[in-house]
């Protein structure tokens, strides 16, 4: 059984291990790192998955972002990983439909994130043609969704750092 849970500080090692493992070995060049620089994560929607068992490994995990979009605020999606080893049992899914809700319950209003459309629609992400991520991205995978109604209203264009005006 997977147990999922707020990420903590003791996790980071194995979260940075995790992600290293999981990712090519330049994805921090990648421009959604970028966004992230200098600007601490959401933390309630920061989640671990791991076997349901005290000293059971990393499994999955996944961190959300604050970011600026045109005239309003959304949350960055990423990175969600799975452990090589536990690739095809439905962790990342979990992780990804868990840390939803809990957005969808909070006071953010918008999710974006950059990635494949055909993984990401079954969550309600869809192809964000509006913004315009950092270059070198590529616009075919920039997917947002809104966690409440009319979320996405003011989220176009520019998507900067949070603490970028």
């Amino acid at each position: 059984m997977i147990r999922i849970a707020p990420e903590t500080a003791a996790d980071a090692w194995e979260i940075e291990y995790l992600l290293d493992t999981a990712f090519a070995p330049g994805r921090t060049a990648l421009s959604s790192y970028r966004l992230r620089e200098g600007v601490p994560p959401v933390a309630p929607l920061c989640l671990t998955a791991r076997d349901d068992d005290a000293m059971a490994a990393l499994a999955g995990c996944i961190r959300f972002w604050p970011v600026r979009a045109g005239q309003g605020a959304a949350l960055l999606l990423g990175p969600v990983a799975t452990h090589p080893t536990r690739q095809g049992e439905g962790i990342g899914a979990m992780l990804i439909l868990e840390s939803l809700d809990r957005a969808a319950a909070s006071d953010w209003a918008a999710c974006i994130l950059v990635g494949d459309e055909p993984y990401y629609r079954r969550f309600g992400f869809a192809r964000a043609d509006f913004l315009r991520f950092p270059p070198p991205t590529n616009p075919n995978r920039v997917l947002a969704r809104a966690l409440k109604p009319n979320g996405l209203a003011g989220i176009e264009g520019d998507v900067r750092r949070w603490t970028d005006p």
